[in-house]
């Protein structure tokens, strides 16, 4: 395990790739200058907050913030996105759904990448039952993955779809509508 301090918005070219990837999604980049309060963090300062498509941080928020922040703006259904102010809300689901989908970002990102994006998880204090992020990832991400893919978000090669959630997940080959219904 590398000893480097983890990634930070305000590390030499993180910040303007990373509003280049979220503009991607429709979402905005919002840089706050050191020491300022950061809208909608939901962990306080320095990590990154959230309020409707916009992403708030400051030069040292850690990258990882600000793309799991992000990446729960993305996972979310349009209706909560719209009235979206620090509690990203959602199941425990669609956290790992968000905790995967940090992960395929940050190989959009040049010089970052999955591999060191899991390293600063780790550094971090996330906890996955198998030990580490990429444990986790590797070995027991199967229902975010599929999360993902249920919400067009990836596709089955693990490739970014550059759109936030819209709709409900489809109906699956031989399910209908009325197994779908909730039983009166």
């Amino acid at each position: 395990m590398s000893n480097a301090p983890v990634l930070t918005c305000g590390d030499p070219g993180i910040g303007d790739a990373l509003a280049a990837l979220l503009d991607r999604y429709g979402l905005q980049l919002k840089r706050h200058p050191e020491q300022a309060p950061l809208p909608g963090s939901w962990w306080g300062e320095p990590e990154a907050g959230i309020v409707g498509t916009t992403v708030h941080v400051r030069p040292d928020t850690p990258l990882h913030s600000a793309l799991h922040e992000a990446g729960h703006v993305i996972c979310m259904d349009a209706g909560r996105r719209a009235k979206l102010h620090t509690n990203a809300g959602g199941d425990d689901l669609e956290e790992c759904g968000v905790c995967y989908l940090q992960i395929l970002l940050a190989d959009a990102l040049p010089n970052v990448g999955r591999e060191r994006l899991m390293r600063d998880m780790d550094a971090w204090g996330y906890s996955f039952r198998l030990g580490s992020t990429k444990a986790w990832f590797l070995e027991d991400a199967a229902d975010a993955r599929a999360f993902l893919l249920a919400h067009g978000l990836l596709d089955t090669d693990d490739r970014l779809g550059f759109a936030c959630r819209q709709a409900p997940p489809p109906v699956s080959a031989g399910e209908s509508d009325a197994t779908l219904a909730p039983i009166k």
